[in-house]
């Protein structure tokens, strides 16, 4: 149906010469065309600017509203120890097989093409949809200084300059990447019913509700480990940098995730008028709908409101990059895999994928409803529809890694010996399995009471929509569903293993490479500096045990 056989669609000649795959004289980095460029600091940058954006600082004080400043804090809490249990899954495959398409390509071999295929197309559609929910956050936070900025006209011409921005970063090359009012905040938002407020209905369930509604934000504010995997094909080192960059994420979300939370509950009050005006009418476009700008201007000092839009400016704008960058490597891996068509793996000698960019760029134009609407319906919408998408990827990267655990118990590969090693497995697995399926089902709870058909298809679409992906690529491929001793756990492990071994310098670490941004500690020839194999590429990797199908 799309284009060759997947075992084929790793080197398609007629694409790309073979020096775009090989430098002169070095063993292959890839099987395919994607570079490996990126350095640790890099891939850290990537995470979190995937990470952190509009949810965090603007889409949060919809979850403090409804739940409570404890309800907030505890929903987020939960989601992320839970992710937590996710990343620890998807960090042990993705470090010992850093294959273009991450947890996309892993769930294809190990578990069925079919899954592969469904959870390729959910988490494109998922990156893509963003891209345009986080142009709809930029035009909300600079409404901030001038309201004429919501008008169509200023509203299309910011839109169009940000998909240029976002075009140029992409097409390039990926290395191109106190208290003036004397008042002490405490914990009094969590006094006076603020800690757990009742939503819909009143009493013990009206709080549980409340709590329901915090979760819905915080499913869709935590995210993280996906983007580490999806940037894996294209990290320098990836057995060390790529292990560091998922350590980094129990980090990332104690301190952004569980701290944001704790944070927006102390600042704001759920009950703050401003905030209260904004969640229930929902008319106000403008970047005051951020709990923290609230706060800011609660202090009654004029400046800070202003550094904390600007702030949020660099982050949204980050994020919708990222996004981008996403489904382009998205796209491209399901057309490797053979689950896209064919002509999608063609790329620039820098490593881009051309087409697959072009087609990604549609989706911003999305952006453009918020013209005859506001920014911020525009971006309610959006959260929405995308964020089932978020949690069926989660839901398959468990399920894969369960099948992973069965498939090295069965063939006696022992999981010690992998670059890394996920704790508490297989049972943090099924734990999250069970928790990302139950919070699939229920997070979009409020379209029947009452039931409401408009906000029942934008919370639930992606649900209703992406198993049908699976059904009907199994029945046209006949795929079938490989058992733990049919899975094969060498892959592209020979092809890694061998590139790794060329490296002359130990690997240098965020920090110090912080530093020598500013000249400090700078290494003649830079960083991550590679040998020359003394055989051909082809015969090199033949020598470390890879089939010439891989290449």
């Amino acid at each position: 149906m799309f284009g060759k056989d997947k075992e084929k669609s790793g080197g398609d000649s007629s694409h790309s010469p073979e020096p775009d795959n090989v430098e002169e004289g070095m063993l292959a980095t890839n099987v395919d065309d994607l570079q490996r460029h990126l350095n640790n600091r890099q891939i850290q940058l990537i995470a979190i600017g995937g990470s952190i954006g509009t949810a965090l600082f603007v889409s949060i004080g919809g979850g403090l509203y409804k739940g409570g400043a404890a309800n907030l804090l505890l929903a987020y809490t939960i989601q992320s120890c839970v992710l937590a249990l996710v990343n620890n899954s998807i960090a042990e495959m993705s470090t010992a097989y850093p294959v273009t398409g991450g947890f996309i390509r892993l769930a294809g071999h190990f578990c069925d093409d079919a899954l592969g295929f469904m959870v390729g197309w959910n988490f494109f559609f998922y990156e893509a949809l963003l891209i345009p929910f986080e142009i709809s956050a930029f035009t909300l936070v600079l409404s901030f200084w001038s309201d004429t900025i919501t008008e169509p006209g200023p509203t299309a011409g910011i839109i169009v300059g940000i998909i240029i921005c976002y075009a140029l970063i992409n097409i390039l090359a990926v290395r191109a990447y106190g208290n003036p009012q004397h008042d002490a905040y405490g914990f009094r938002n969590w006094k006076r019913g603020g800690a757990f407020r009742e939503y819909i209905t009143t009493g013990d369930l009206g709080k549980f509700e409340g709590f329901l509604g915090a979760l819905t934000s915080a499913v869709f504010t935590v995210v993280g480990p996906e983007y580490i995997s999806i940037v894996a094909a294209e990290a320098a080192r990836p057995r060390v940098y790529i292990k560091a960059a998922f350590k980094m994420v129990y980090v990332r979300f104690g301190i952004f995730f569980i701290g944001g939370a704790l944070a927006v509950g102390i600042v704001c009050s759920s009950r703050d008028p401003a905030l209260v005006e904004i969640q229930t009418e929902g008319s106000n476009g403008s970047a005051g709908a951020s709990p923290y700008v609230i706060a800011m201007n609660n202090l009654g000092v004029d400046v800070f409101p202003h550094i904390v839009n600007a702030l949020m400016l660099t982050s949204i704008f980050s994020a919708g990059n990222t996004y981008t960058y996403a489904a382009v490597r998205t796209l491209y891996g399901l057309a490797l895999e053979g689950r896209a068509p064919a002509f999608l793996k063609k790329c620039t000698r820098n490593g881009v994928p051309l087409y697959c960019f072009f087609v990604v760029m549609v989706f911003p134009v999305l952006s453009f409803v918020q013209c005859g609407k506001s920014a911020s319906v525009a971006i309610g919408w959006f959260a929405s529809l995308v964020t089932g998408g978020g949690l069926i990827s989660y839901i398959v990267m468990s399920i894969t890694y369960i099948q992973f655990h069965r498939a090295c118990k069965a063939q006696g590969l022992d999981r010690k010996t992998l670059p890394y090693t996920g704790w508490f497995q297989p049972y943090g697995a099924y734990i999250a399995l069970a928790w990302m399926f139950t919070v699939c089902c229920i997070y979009g709870y409020t379209s029947y009471l009452p039931w409401n058909t408009s906000n029942f298809f934008s919370n639930y679409t992606m649900q209703l929509f992406i198993p049908w992906l699976f059904l009907i690529w199994k029945v046209v491929k006949k795929t079938k569903w490989l058992s733990p001793m049919e899975v094969d756990l060498v892959w592209e492990r020979p092809t890694i293993d061998a590139y790794e071994e060329t490296f002359t310098e130990p690997p240098v670490g965020f920090w110090r490479e912080m530093g020598q941004l500013l000249g400090i500690g700078r290494i003649k020839g830079g960083n991550d500096q590679r040998r020359p194999s003394v055989v051909a590429p082809m015969e090199g990797l033949a020598g470390h045990g890879v089939d010439a199908k891989h290449l």
